[in-house]
């Protein structure tokens, strides 16, 4: 059995996730906390395999909680489950120690399989819509959902002004993209752009 904790201040979510998680024969909820002075109080003395654990806690971030679990912890496995679909949040809880990053909306599959994953002893990052790849793969940018729609009609051969017509975006914001883009790959650019991102198979 994986014996799972689950941190999260809203009590629909918690029992949401609860409700999901007992569908899985290999799961055990242990408990749950609602803050991060619970979470952290209740490791003091009992024990779980893995902590499904939102990032915004009333009381401290949940962050600074991974860090705090993973340093008492080294066995201890963490998966972020959020609704921030943001590349900074991911790579801060990749830094504290996360073995895993989902969005709240994921499927009981997705989140399943997140779970299997991370305690085989790999890292599982997801953004929306299964776009976001495994940031273990330390040689290729990390883009969001959007960067990789802009990127993909780049190599298609789009200008700015179709790009911004095809998504329904100005198009000062699909060249902000586009230069974004070419400073995550480290590229001259816009044509070695497109070379790189198709020898890294992102596109």
């Amino acid at each position: 059995m994986i014996r799972i904790f689950i941190v999260d201040d809203h009590p629909m979510v918690v029992e949401g996730i609860r409700a999901m998680l007992t569908q899985l024969p290999e799961v055990e909820v242990t408990g749950h906390a609602m803050n991060a002075a619970s979470c952290l109080g209740y490791f003091v003395h009992n024990s779980a395999d893995l902590v499904l654990l939102d990032i915004s806690l009333p009381d401290q971030s949940g962050i600074d909680v991974c860090k705090t679990l993973t340093r008492n912890n080294s066995e201890l496995k963490i998966i972020a489950l959020t609704n921030f679909d943001q590349l900074t949040y991911l790579q801060s809880m990749k830094d504290a120690g996360a073995r895993g990053y989902l969005l709240k909306n994921s499927s009981r599959e997705i989140i399943q399989h997140a779970i299997t994953s991370v305690m085989a002893g790999d890292e599982y990052w997801l953004g929306h819509n299964n776009v976001k790849k495994s940031i273990q793969e330390h040689n290729k940018p990390l883009l969001t959902r959007r960067e990789i729609e802009v990127l993909k009609l780049i190599a298609e051969g789009l200008t700015n002004q179709e790009i911004a017509d095809k998504l329904f975006v100005s198009t000062s914001t699909v060249d902000s993209h586009r230069k974004n883009l070419i400073s995550k790959f480290q590229a001259k650019n816009t044509a070695a752009l497109v070379r790189t991102a198709f020898e890294n198979k992102i596109i």
